[in-house]
């Protein structure tokens, strides 16, 4: 069900935000382990369920949309088209988070090699793996905020 007033639409907005910080954080921690790949597979786990978790706070599944009427689809379909929000109303697969990732694939692949720097690398791999996460994070949230702002003020 989408947000009655954009004072929901805050609060759903910092719940996200937070729920965001909460997983760049552990992403972050993730970076730590001397494995190559387990990361990267992490947050690739993280983001499949983050992303759809956001979606469904917003009204924005694409169940929560079949379940609109005709005009409320047309107005969160064009404001998709607007945003575009790649990953906003749409069944979140692996394939997504992938090509999501790939946005900020220079700092994942700086992040690959420093992590086995003692100290210094490692400590710079932490800062980009959260940076990444909450960029990600962040951008779908904002996508979310605008389609459904979009949607309850027509």
């Amino acid at each position: 069900m989408l947000p009655k007033s954009i004072t929901e639409l805050e609060k759903i907005r910092a719940s996200c935000k937070a729920m965001v910080k909460r997983r760049a954080a552990t992403s972050g921690g993730m970076s730590l382990i001397p494995i190559p790949g387990v990361d990267i597979a992490g947050d690739v786990g993280m983001l499949l369920q983050l992303i759809p978790s956001i979606n469904r706070k917003f009204g924005l599944t694409p169940e929560q949309i079949d379940e609109l009427d005709t005009r409320h689809q047309v107005l969160i379909y064009a404001m998709l088209k607007k945003v575009g929000g790649d990953l906003v109303g749409r069944a979140v697969t692996k394939r997504l988070v992938v090509a999501a990732l790939k946005k900020v694939g220079g700092r994942m692949a700086a992040k690959q090699v420093l992590k086995y720097i003692p100290f210094a690398g490692q400590a710079a791999a932490v800062a980009l793996s959260v940076a990444a996460m909450m960029y990600l994070g962040n951008a779908h949230i904002d996508a979310c905020f605008e389609v459904a702002r979009g949607a309850m003020e027509k």
